[in-house]
């Protein structure tokens, strides 16, 4: 005898994580291959075999810890479901806002635009979806992480230029607009221990000088890159806008400012490159 569907969901009694409803269900969505409203509709529905077996492994994934976006191979940013794999950092819709503000940015209909450590290609892609005469350039250094940018940008029929670089070492042009959601966490950080950081490559979270090393390596080198007017717009840590925005202007940025997410944390700093440089 095989469990119903509402069996299933009452499994998550068994999870200690702080979303473990959600979690069962978006595995139990994952073995069915049905939307969450399936789950409402037909809760005596019962699981074949193998699908409880599948079902049952994936939670013991997920009561060791693993992150449910691993664990079913994709996380929805800005409405698109995207492919995701431990050789990326999982998309958070904090980073949404770097979108959000780059939209509303007074830019030319053909932006030239770059994403600096594009990842799953979640940038880049998202701006594709909504500025689709844009021309959109997505870097990293991974070549594990460009193939899966690559996989999304064709799975959503969304074009962006991908090129292997270390920031802006494989770069020549110069763009109206730079974002990066760059490596921003100190190694010292003790949430590196806990969560799905754990998970996720280290290479993609910590940076050094107290996390502020690569933000400040983009700052330094982004001018050179930037075409007059150009914006720079960068995602960091909630601690970490007074000495970005002080950076910035540093450098000669004009127009400097942070901003806050969604739960009041300043989340990102930008500023815009002179029309005459200084």
């Amino acid at each position: 005898m095989t469990l119903s569907i509402g069996q299933a969901l009452a499994l998550s009694l068994r999870l200690s994580s702080d979303s473990a409803r959600l979690d069962v269900e978006l595995l139990l969505c994952h073995c069915l291959g049905k939307p969450r409203s399936y789950l409402r509709a037909w809760p005596e529905r019962l699981l074949s075999a193998a699908e409880e077996q599948q079902l049952l492994g994936l939670l013991a994934r997920r009561q060791a810890g693993e992150p449910i976006a691993y664990i079913v191979g994709e996380r929805e940013f800005w409405s698109l479901p995207l492919q995701v794999s431990p050789a990326t950092l999982i998309p958070r819709p904090e980073t949404e806002l770097l979108v959000e503000t780059a939209l509303a940015l007074p830019l030319p209909a053909k932006c030239r635009a770059l994403d600096l450590g594009t990842g799953t290609g979640a940038i880049a892609l998202a701006l594709a979806k909504e500025r689709p005469d844009w021309q959109l350039t997505a870097t990293d250094l991974s070549p594990a992480a460009l193939a899966l940018a690559r996989t999304n940008s064709e799975k959503l029929r969304l074009p962006i230029e991908l090129v292997q670089s270390d920031w802006f070492s494989a770069l020549t042009d110069r763009y109206q607009l730079i974002l990066s959601n760059p490596p921003y966490i100190d190694a010292a950080d003790p949430h590196l221990r806990e969560g799905d950081v754990r998970f996720e490559p280290v290479s993609a979270l910590v940076a050094e000088a107290n996390g502020l090393g690569d933000l400040f390596a983009i700052i330094e080198q982004a001018p050179h890159f930037l075409t007059p007017g150009g914006w720079l717009l960068l995602e960091h840590g909630w601690q970490q806008a007074e000495a970005l925005v002080a950076a910035l202007a540093a450098r000669g940025f004009t127009q400097v400012r942070w901003q806050a997410d969604l739960a009041g944390h300043a989340r990102m700093s930008l500023g815009q490159w002179p029309e005459v440089s200084p």
